[in-house]
């Protein structure tokens, strides 16, 4: 998942708290091997190869964070799409060589990105693809996922206060920091030019959250700044007037997702969302031509889990 895995314990809470957290730790090996697109033996790898000829029983947990996809993509109206690997390519970012394709090279790649071309079978947990070159690639809310797994671990172990990060994109928390007055845990939210910098603090409690944005991985052209956060809807790099989205939820494997489609779908569509879904809360990191800096929009989020400028403790 090309990042780093930490967990956080309140010191001396729990005697069996450091094996807990090696053992939650180790989960990830496998969750590597089911899901990674570069370990061509891995499950999603499998699903890729076989699925545009036949349905490929896919393990059962693996399976609901599909269906987990799906309703993303639907909420999202199809900016959230596990499809788009040919378009993150064709842009060169795979190859860390960014550049603007051509049309016909934009159209081609279009061919071969859709969710409306993915089956899932709940009767016999399978998945087939209905046009060929149609491939997953679950970036974006694999390492999520992995994080809600690991907290599974943990809970079973009877760890009840802790915080687990992924990278510095992917955040759950459950409890209390043992110093934090009963806020939960506090985290930073960076600067998406700045990354040494923080605009603010999160508090976590029971909460997840996930964060997306084209701060480091870009390009200029023209004038104009090309993220790599692309729209399968359009095969055009998205979030021209957001510079970051943060999104809070219960689960990480669904912050993460919805933080990929809220980027792409913008601050009106995201206020909408926040409507239907009121359980959700959003922080937008938005350029602020006046100052030359950015501003915080936070959207559906209680007042008392967001606080800007320095820590508070």
């Amino acid at each position: 998942m090309a990042c780093r895995f930490q967990i956080f314990l309140n010191a001396g809470q729990y005697a069996h708290g450091l094996a807990a957290a090696l053992e939650a730790l180790d989960l990830l090996e496998l969750l590597e091997q089911q899901m990674s697109i570069f370990r061509p033996d891995s499950l999603v790898q499998q699903i890729n190869r076989q699925a545009a000829f036949e349905p490929v029983v896919v393990e059962d947990r693996l399976f609901e964070l599909l269906q987990l996809a799906d309703a993303v993509y639907r909420l999202t109206e199809g900016a959230f799409d596990l499809t788009s690997t040919p378009l993150w390519e064709v842009w060169g970012f795979a190859q860390r060589r960014p550049r603007i394709p051509t049309q016909a090279e934009l159209a081609q790649a279009l061919e071969q990105v859709g969710w409306q071309y993915v089956c899932l079978n709940p009767a016999d947990r399978t998945i087939r693809f209905t046009r060929p070159g149609i491939r997953l690639n679950l970036g974006s809310i694999g390492k999520g996922y992995a994080l809600d797994r690991c907290a599974e671990v943990l809970r079973q172990a009877g760890i009840e206060h802790f915080v687990i990060h992924g990278g510095q994109s992917s955040v759950l928390a459950l409890g209390t920091r043992r110093d934090g007055g009963g806020l939960g845990w506090p985290v930073g939210l960076r600067h998406p030019l700045r990354p040494q910098r923080r605009l603010g603090e999160l508090w976590l409690q029971d909460l997840a959250l996930g964060t997306s944005g084209s701060g480091v991985q870009f390009f200029s052209s023209g004038g104009r700044r090309w993220g790599h956060i692309i729209d399968p809807r359009t095969g055009q790099p998205g979030g021209q007037d957001i510079l970051s989205v943060t999104v809070l939820a219960r689960s990480a494997a669904e912050a993460d997702a919805l933080a990929t489609g809220l980027f792409l779908l913008g601050e009106e569509k995201t206020r909408q969302l926040s409507e239907l879904r009121p359980d959700l809360g959003a922080l937008l990191v938005l350029p602020d031509p006046q100052t030359g800096d950015v501003r915080v929009l936070p959207i559906g989020l209680a007042e008392s889990l967001w606080h800007s400028g320095p820590p508070t403790v």
